[in-house]
């Protein structure tokens, strides 16, 4: 069927991971359809490679930019991206996002679709966000579970793996959230106990940048401090200053360890067992989708409750399985 399908997912790359099931679910029912997925700058690489998608349409948001003058040029792109999504004559537009969304449903009247369809439209699916997002699939008489998600993996990246044998872990120590943060102790700890009981190797990952850095904090000093933790252990430090290089090292790993969020679906989506940290973030709707995991979320709903012997425990319940 020569359709034209728009699916607009504007905000976080885990939310627009959560998303490529109902991607997929589309390009299986309308095989010939033209697909495009609308999203903005910082999550578009999250989707590079995807085999559902014809077109990838790109805007910055303005929060991201530093300065008047490049908020400016963003704007004359998303003037320009708005005649381009007129020009293609999009038959149906998909807001998969439950809630408010505002800026998506701009998107989607200025396209100019002969339809939208929206996730709120169509009762509740499950409480996953890959569930309620495919809450859009329905109004197409698309049933049954959502799929797997969908992550491409980049082509190889020059990695001075550590030596050795065992298992490689990526240890990802970054989170928004201040109480899904786990210390940067206990990952040490963690590192040393498991490379002492099964060998285990490591890549380190963290969010780069100072901590006071306005547009983008990063962790650099806490990388830093694990690194030097770790002194004796195999292991490779990886910042990872664009999406493609953490999308690259994660696919490297084996086993993956981290707190709820993006880099945590990215492990998923790449189909690594994962053991998870949630603090006080939602945990039935944003477990890893479609993986192994052992998710540790404490009453108090602070990581720094989670124990070192517990994080151990999971990783052995992951191993066994």
């Amino acid at each position: 069927m020569n359709i034209r399908l728009l699916v607009i997912r504007r905000d976080n790359i885990g939310d627009l991971l959560c998303t490529t099931p109902l991607v997929t679910a589309l390009r299986q029912r309308y095989p010939g359809a033209w697909i495009g997925v609308l999203t903005n700058s910082y999550a578009a690489p999250a989707l590079a490679g995807n085999p559902d998608i014809d077109d990838i349409l790109v805007y910055e948001k303005g929060k991201h930019l530093p300065t008047v003058r490049a908020r400016l040029v963003a704007l004359a792109c998303r003037i320009g991206l708005i005649f381009r999504l007129r020009r293609l004559r999009i038959d149906i537009a998909l807001l998969p996002a439950s809630g408010s969304q505002l800026s998506a449903e701009r998107f989607a009247a200025l396209s100019g679709a002969a339809r939208v369809i929206r996730a709120d439209d169509a009762p509740a699916a499950g409480p996953h966000e890959a569930e309620m997002s495919f809450r859009c699939a329905a109004q197409l008489g698309i049933d049954g579970p959502p799929p797997a998600m969908t992550l491409a993996r980049p082509p190889a990246t020059e990695v001075a793996l550590p030596a050795g044998t065992g298992p490689l872990i990526g240890l990802h120590i970054s989170a928004r959230k201040v109480p899904q943060r786990w210390p940067v102790a206990r990952f040490a700890e963690l590192a040393h106990r498991l490379h002492a009981e099964a060998g285990a190797r490591f890549l380190l990952f963290w969010a780069p940048g100072a901590a006071d850095d306005p547009m983008h904090p990063g962790d650099d000093d806490k990388a830093a401090d694990l690194a030097a933790r770790m002194d004796g252990l195999p292991f490779a430090a990886m910042p990872t200053h664009r999406l493609e290089e953490l999308i690259a090292g994660l696919s490297l790993c084996d086993t993956v360890i981290c707190s709820d969020g993006g880099a945590m679906h990215i492990a998923a989506a790449l189909g690594k067992p994962i053991v998870c940290f949630f603090g006080n973030s939602d945990a039935a709707r944003w477990r890893p989708w479609g993986v192994r995991h052992e998710l540790l979320q404490p009453e108090s709903h602070d990581v720094t409750d989670v124990g070192v012997e517990e994080a151990l425990l999971a990783y052995r319940k992951l191993a066994c399985q």
